[in-house]
């Protein structure tokens, strides 16, 4: 039997280099995200797996400072003169401080307070109503929104082609200069679905840390924090995303009207009318005034109104049926552990700021 051991060798060295020298002339290979790179996603250890993946959406720091400067960036709005950071502000934990409810192009009043921004990767919804069901197309409703931006996707896809600078932009993130809805739109989800807030005091703890442990009246707050408002606001993102009435009095919005919530999308079925998209309570630090009208401007407020304010309007939750019961120590104790879910480094990291234009 002929020996072709040799040959055999001399047949695998030469396509083993042939394979190297292929792989090191593909010119159109992505590069690879080192672990410390700002740019990559990664789940904190104590969360659960996102709705969101950046699957059909490869992340790299050209299309997420594309989505931050269009975030930032007032050609988004008719009149040029208003961004969705003007009502997201980083500094407010991207909520808009000072205001009740948002305000749009020519001083327009909305209807809602503008929610903080942060883990929307996790988010199974978008709104105070859930009228958005993807993190990619939620940009469109402020846009096109005759309060908010009022502008048409159209006009805004045109003013970017004509820009200075956005081509160029459209180019180092996508590979060509083709501006679209649907780059626009996933560009500001790699902007947006960065923004992981889980450096807080609570997430230091969690992931048991060296030096960093809740106080005695902390460690109080958690565990009536647990007993009395963790069904809806649950750890570790302090929401369940669901959709409830907590017993809001019914007051007349900015337009005149009854705001029905959740009823806005589900009209027909009246059983979900006056409920509202749980709120985490990450960042309240920052991000005052409460609820979807912006009618609570304190956390002292906010407890009030679950101890002696719930109103039995239709729909309401059972969990709040006569209200909660907090005594002095509960809310002493729950506003302490609240304030261990104020994460600064947050809401002062460089990666979110506004850019210069």
């Amino acid at each position: 039997m002929q020996d072709t051991s040799g040959q055999v060798k001399l047949l695998f060295f030469f396509l083993t280099g042939l394979l190297l020298l292929w792989s090191g002339c593909r010119k159109d290979d992505p590069p690879q995200m080192q672990e410390d790179n700002p740019y990559l996603f990664s789940v904190p250890d104590h969360f659960p797996e996102p709705v969101y993946r950046f699957e059909n959406n490869p992340l790299s720091e050209a299309g997420f400072t594309l989505g931050r400067r269009l975030f930032f960036d007032p050609i988004l709005s008719s009149d040029e003169t208003i961004s969705c950071g003007s009502c997201h502000q980083p500094f407010a934990a991207f909520a808009q401080f000072g205001h009740h409810i948002s305000h749009g192009v020519q001083d327009r009043l909305g209807t809602r307070n503008s929610p903080a921004l942060f883990n929307l990767n996790w988010h199974t919804s978008f709104f105070w109503d859930g009228g958005v069901n993807h993190i990619e197309s939620q940009p469109a409703a402020p846009i096109t929104n005759p309060l908010e931006m009022d502008e048409t996707l159209e006009h805004i896809v045109a003013k970017l082609r004509s820009s200075k600078n956005y081509p160029s932009l459209f180019q180092q993130a996508f590979g060509d200069t083709l501006i679209s809805t649907q780059r626009i739109f996933r560009s500001l989800a790699q902007f947006m679905g960065l923004m992981v807030s889980a450096g807080s005091k609570y997430d230091k703890v969690m992931r048991q840390e060296p030096g960093f442990a809740f106080s005695a009246i902390e460690q109080a707050g958690l565990v009536a924090f647990r007993e009395k408002c963790a069904s809806c606001h649950t750890e570790p993102l302090f929401s369940d995303f669901s959709f409830r009435n907590n017993g809001l009095a019914l007051i007349p919005n900015s337009q005149g009207l009854i705001d029905l919530g959740r009823g806005m999308i589900q009209a027909a079925d009246s059983t979900t009318y006056y409920r509202f998209k749980v709120p985490s309570l990450r960042n309240l630090k920052y991000s005052s005034p409460y609820m979807h009208d912006g009618r609570f401007t304190s956390i002292d407020e906010v407890l009030d109104h679950y101890a002696e304010g719930v109103v039995a309007t239709p729909n309401l939750d059972t969990l709040l049926t006569g209200g909660l019961v907090l005594s002095e120590q509960d809310r002493i104790a729950i506003k302490s552990f609240l304030e261990t879910l104020n994460d600064e480094d947050f809401v002062k990291n460089p990666l979110f700021k506004e850019p210069v234009f």
